[in-house]
């Protein structure tokens, strides 16, 4: 089981997200490509993010397309990068963001989302 005291940017694959969304509340992932400029103009400002003790609830993973097949797929949906938010396992929310105050509002959109409780 995936523990973590504080946010941190994970580097995983398709299987590990399946696994850290299923055991975690809250998930914020980045899909990225090697070749994508915007990817390459976010990674600061996600991995501050991921620092920031606003966002400390929500664990920050991160995903190459070119080595992950379920990615790689939903990339070619896609434009590069695109973001998901997961509540208990769920997609919340997944888009394409360009900039830091695109990122930072979907991220608010995931810290104020109230789940589910059995």
């Amino acid at each position: 089981m995936f523990e973590f005291l504080r946010s941190t940017v994970v580097d995983t694959d398709d299987e590990g997200l399946r696994r850290i969304t299923h055991e975690r509340m809250k998930v914020f992932a980045k899909f990225t490509a090697e070749d994508c400029l915007t990817c390459k103009l976010l990674g600061p400002g996600f991995a501050k993010f991921a620092d920031d003790e606003e966002y400390q609830g929500i664990l920050f993973v991160r995903l190459a397309s070119d080595e992950n097949p379920v990615a790689k797929q939903l990339m070619n949906q896609r434009a590069a990068p695109f973001f998901v938010s997961y509540c208990q396992g769920r997609i919340l929310e997944c888009d394409t963001r360009e900039t830091d105050a695109d990122v930072r509002a979907q991220l608010n959109r995931l810290r104020a989302f109230m789940p589910h409780t059995a």
